[in-house]
C-alpha cells in the first residue's frame, strides 16, 4: 500500500507574462474552460482552467515578475532546430496533456489551423534513438509538442501501453549528481 494515496493532479501552477493573452490561448486555442479567478493582494492574479477529470492547470501573473529565461527555466524556443530540450534543475521542462491516440492527428491539425507551430507526431519508443517512424511494439507514447504564448512547452500525449513493467520499463539506475567542487 502506498504511504500517500494520491488521486492524480489537483492543479499545476505556472507563471505567465500577460493573463489576458494566456486566457485567450487556453480558452480559444485549446478550448479549456476558465473555472476560477483570484485577485492577489500584490495586484497579481491566479486563474485556473479545467483540464478534465477534476484536474486543472493554473497560472499566476505577478506585476513585478522577473523576465522569462528560455533555455534555463524553460525549453529554448529553438528546440525544434537544435533538439536541445535541457532546462535548469527545479524548472518545468514541459507539460503533457493526456489525449486519445485516435484524436492525436486531428488535434495536431486543429493547432496548425489556429497558427500554432507543432511538431510532427513523434512515436516515443524503447529504441536507442528514442523514436520510431511508425507505431510498433516498442512504442509507448505518441505525441506532438507546441509552445504556449509564454514559451511553455506543451505536449498532447497518448499512452499506447500501460507503463511499469519491471522487465521492460524499469531498465536504468537513477543517476547521481557529480560533485564539481575544486
Amino acid at each position: 500500500m502506498n504511504e500517500f494515496q494520491l488521486q492524480g493532479i489537483n492543479h499545476i501552477a505556472l507563471v505567465c507574462k500577460d493573463m489576458a493573452r494566456t486566457v485567450d490561448f487556453y480558452t480559444n486555442t485549446l478550448g479549456l474552460k476558465l473555472i476560477k479567478t483570484i485577485a492577489l493582494p500584490d495586484g497579481g492574479q491566479h486563474f485556473f482552467f479545467d483540464i478534465g477529470n477534476g484536474e486543472a492547470i493554473a497560472f499566476f501573473w505577478f506585476p513585478q515578475a522577473p523576465q522569462a529565461a528560455p533555455g534555463i527555466a524553460s525549453v529554448s524556443p529553438d528546440a525544434w532546430r537544435t533538439g536541445n530540450i535541457t532546462t535548469a534543475h527545479g524548472s518545468l521542462n514541459h507539460l503533457a496533456f493526456k489525449v486519445s491516440f485516435e484524436k492525436l492527428q486531428e488535434y495536431r491539425e486543429k493547432l496548425v489551423a489556429k497558427g500554432v507551430e507543432v511538431t510532427p507526431i513523434l512515436h516515443h519508443a524503447d529504441v536507442k534513438s528514442g523514436y520510431v517512424p511508425e507505431v510498433d511494439e516498442t512504442t509507448f507514447i505518441s505525441s506532438v509538442y507546441f509552445f504556449d504564448p509564454d514559451g511553455i512547452l506543451l505536449e498532447f500525449a497518448s499512452t499506447l501501453r500501460e507503463l511499469g513493467d519491471p522487465d521492460r520499463d524499469i531498465q536504468h539506475q537513477p543517476a547521481t549528481a557529480v560533485s564539481t567542487t575544486n
